[in-house]
């Protein structure tokens, strides 16, 4: 089977959102099985969800595993190494979109049965709890941040090598954490990828009665995760490596 850097940022990527979004619309989508189940499912379906990620991206060819351009803009800071951008980047939006297609190809008769287009909209892009752009911007651009120091704690040659296969379950953890304790102002994007191709396939998918894609906020999701990566890229710069 031929692998890639490429085939597994994207796959991966792919697997991520088809679950992490999937748990979503088992919550908020009508007469599912997981209806009115509530955040603690939500956040322990993303915790997992990325580290299933993780696993697939490894297994087709990105050792790297990053899911995310916010994680790869902040090792591409912490290491001087900037190659990886473009070709990582371009994979994860790609299957962020995918995910986001399966999802609906998943739940295709809920869409009609539920009235509310904001619920809709939920099962692919975030949103603020409270509207306030300056507040909004500072919870993604810290949860991004931990989410950063996190991963590099997960790494750091400081702990010694770990177990094989500990890694992708420690970084579902840190992603449980976050959501349980810095998701509820803004859903934790954390991802440009995870917010921006899902909300696009919102845009273009044929759901019914599905309103507004809610592009007025869409920078947010995508500009806060990259400053809070840039940041911890240059804490673990100085500091971590």
């Amino acid at each position: 089977m031929h692998t890639s850097p490429f085939l597994g940022e994207l796959i991966g990527t792919m697997v991520l959102i088809l679950l992490g979004n999937g748990v979503v619309a088992n919550v908020v989508l009508k007469q599912t099985k997981g209806e009115s189940s509530g955040w603690i499912v939500i956040t322990a379906g993303w915790a997992f969800a990325v580290t299933m990620g993780v696993f697939v991206s490894k297994a087709f060819g990105s050792l790297d595993a990053h899911l995310n351009p916010a994680v790869t803009v902040a090792f591409a800071v912490a290491t001087n190494d900037f190659s990886h951008i473009a070709p990582y980047i371009t994979a994860q939006m790609i299957g962020a979109f995918l995910g986001a297609t399966l999802v609906w190809l998943h739940y295709l008769p809920h869409w009609a049965a539920t009235p509310d287009p904001f619920d809709k909209l939920a099962c692919f892009s975030t949103g603020p709890a409270i509207r306030s752009k300056g507040a909004n911007f500072l919870s993604e651009a810290l949860a991004t941040l931990v989410l950063i120091l996190g991963l590099a704690g997960i790494s750091s040659k400081n702990l010694g090598e770990l177990a094989i296969g500990v890694g992708p379950y420690l970084v579902g953890i840190l992603v449980w954490s976050i959501g349980l304790s810095l998701g509820g102002t803004t859903g934790y994007a954390m991802s440009p990828a995870r917010d921006f191709s899902p909300r696009l396939a919102h845009a273009l998918l044929p759901i019914p009665n599905k309103g507004s894609s809610d592009w007025s906020y869409a920078w947010i999701p995508i500009v806060a995760p990259l400053v809070g990566a840039a940041i911890g890229g240059f804490l673990i710069r100085w500091y971590a490596l």
